[in-house]
């Protein structure tokens, strides 16, 4: 109970910070003699409770960005039902193909968005335009993005927050803090889509205890997750966000 606990704690403050907290608490339920699909339903409904206080530790740095995500929170639902629906119909192995594929392409976004952030500003100043303002297109692209990501997060919840600042930090003039807060709250309506759902389809398949124990420790980890990545310079944070993204890809490719 102790150790499922600490998981569920470093689970939580890794998703507020980067993402990727399942890569924690998933090994250890199954190490500890779960069945896979157990520890992932188990997982998904406790990680619920982190992914709140994860939120709302970064409730400051939301603000403003409201334009934006009433667009984008739709396109999350949408995408974690259908990631929902396709877990139900389609092999795992489907996804987990190209989830190596997608990490690394996200990781790639991080690492370069600043640079593609310098030349967008660039180009709307040359063109007269605020550096702030996101054209029609930059926009559906974000929003088509945000459903990507939504798909695989209701299908394959790991990792999903690092696409999410891939894709944010690769098309919006916000600072890696801001779009942090944005992941934060974009991918708790993704665990909370999958969590509704695993619910609804195999209750009796959940060891309740398992996602209590997860809940507790994601909720106060997430707490401390999001104090300590507000306190990070942006370039420590985006080092943080590819280092935990490279150990991820690592287990997925070994596992």
């Amino acid at each position: 109970m102790i150790l499922i606990a600490v998981a569920g704690f470093g689970a939580g403050a890794i998703n507020a910070l980067v993402g990727s907290g399942t890569l924690i608490t998933f090994p250890t339920l199954v190490a500890i003699g779960y069945p896979p699909v157990t520890a992932t339903m188990s997982n998904a409904v406790g990680l619920v409770a982190g992914g709140v206080s994860g939120t709302w530790g970064y409730r400051q740095e939301l603000g403003g960005q409201w334009d934006r995500l009433r667009w984008q929170i739709p396109a999350s639902l949408a995408g974690a039902a259908l990631g929902a629906f396709l877990l139900l119909h389609l092999p795992e192995k489907v996804f987990t193909q190209i989830v190596p594929v997608l990490l690394v392409l996200a990781l790639v976004l991080v690492l370069i968005g600043p640079q593609i952030q310098t030349w967008a500003r660039r180009r709307a100043e040359e063109a007269g335009r605020s550096a702030e303002h996101i054209a029609p297109a930059r926009m559906a692209a974000l929003v088509f993005g945000t459903f990507v990501v939504g798909v695989y997060g209701g299908y394959f919840t790991a990792a999903q927050g690092i696409l999410l600042i891939g894709v944010m930090g690769a098309l919006l003039p916000e600072s890696v803090q801001r779009m942090n807060a944005a992941k934060n709250l974009l991918a708790l309506v993704v665990n909370i889509v999958a969590a509704v759902a695993y619910t609804g389809v195999a209750f009796d398949r959940i060891s309740w205890p398992v996602a209590g124990l997860v809940a507790v420790g994601s909720l106060v980890g997430g707490s401390v997750g999001a104090r300590l990545g507000r306190r990070l310079s942006p370039a420590t944070l985006r080092a943080t966000i590819v280092v935990v993204g490279l150990i991820g890809l690592y287990r997925l490719v070994t596992v």
